[in-house]
């Protein structure tokens, strides 16, 4: 079972895309970091994600834990955004032969999960082909 205190403090990101950006070599942490991976600053600004980038690289899973069984098969892949972010989640609203590398994508805000017959739903980002 999730912890509700994890998921709460993880909202920011995951509904709003939000991000940190460094103050002062002006790199983007997604998900925020207390220390630049860069610089090793302290100091971060926030900031928006871009919504849109290119397939970097996919796979299709066929055989899938337990939460996901109901799903598969589905496409999982890592696209890097116009900002230079790169983000894993699972490629939607497509034919598994229009995926190839350099596709371009969009995030968009969709259902990821749910916790039993009446329990909490769980929302996040996905990417769909332009």
């Amino acid at each position: 079972m999730p912890n509700p205190a994890r998921a709460w403090r993880e909202y920011p990101q995951r509904y709003r895309l939000e991000a940190e950006k460094c103050t002062k070599c002006g790199t983007i942490a997604f998900p925020p970091r207390l220390v630049c991976p860069q610089c090793g600053n302290r100091k971060f600004a926030k900031t928006k994600l871009a919504e849109t980038g290119k397939l970097l690289t996919f796979t299709i899973i066929r055989v899938p834990p337990d939460p996901f069984e109901d799903q598969a098969p589905y496409a999982v892949g890592i696209a890097e955004l116009e900002d230079g972010v790169k983000l894993t989640a699972q490629v939607v609203d497509c034919d598994f032969a229009a995926l190839k590398v350099g596709l371009r994508v969009r995030l968009e805000f969709r259902k990821l999960s749910e916790e039993g017959e009446a329990g909490v739903i769980y929302y996040g980002y996905k990417f769909v082909p332009e």
